[in-house]
């Protein structure tokens, strides 16, 4: 039963700078992760919700909700959280692959023929947390484009290997539609959905009989 269980969500997208006005980000709403708070806060889940810059903030009143912006913000409050015991944790923020090699001190002019900027990879942040909370069920999420159920399940499996993952849910945007599967560590596929609600949906269901 999810009632008093303790789940901290993460969602949206991270920023990293580029100079003091600009940032590098993605398209990510936070919206799987607003309806997986609903859902959870219904079955009388305890919820701390890490949210990024979104657009339209989680409306839950009894959500703890702590709000971040950059990468650097977020990988601080997730590791002081972590500290905590949470039985679930479920990571579906979209955090940033790359950074800037070198971040500009001041606002880069606009009048420039050209701008070349120079990335590097950052660390993965999921890989910390059972690294830093091990007793925690850790659901994380794989997001692609254009490709078929089987290659999505396929590229889950670092999830599983690298992350420690107990479940994972896998996204796909195929010509704008959504499609998602949500697989286990044996990458048994537990339900199949068309819609951000119907994930939502399942994923509650399986975590109300695990936790």
């Amino acid at each position: 039963m999810l009632k008093n269980k303790k789940i901290l969500i993460t969602c949206g997208p991270t920023w990293v700078p580029v100079d003091e006005m600009r940032v590098i980000s993605n398209r990510s709403t936070g919206e799987l992760g607003h309806i997986l708070t609903e859902y959870l806060e219904e079955k009388g889940a305890k919820i701390t919700l890490l949210e990024g810059p979104v657009t339209h903030r989680a409306q839950c009143k009894s959500v703890r909700v702590m709000k971040f912006h950059f990468y650097d913000d977020f990988e601080k409050i997730l590791k002081h959280e972590l500290k905590k015991p949470y039985d679930a944790i479920i990571h579906s923020a979209a955090v940033s692959d790359y950074q800037l090699k070198k971040v500009y001190k001041e606002k880069l002019r606009s009048d420039l023929p050209q701008l070349i900027l120079s990335l590097i990879p950052m660390k993965k942040l999921i890989h910390e947390i059972k690294k830093l909370n091990p007793k925690t069920f850790l659901v994380g999420f794989k997001l692609e484009s254009n490709v078929g159920e089987k290659e999505l399940k396929e590229k889950t499996s670092e999830l599983f290997q690298g992350a420690r993952c107990d479940l994972v849910v896998a996204n796909c945007l195929q010509d704008k539609k959504y499609t998602g599967i949500i697989l286990d560590r044996n990458e048994k596929i537990l339900a199949r959905g068309k819609a951000r609600e119907e994930i939502a949906k399942n994923l509650t269901r399986i975590l109300d009989e695990r936790l």
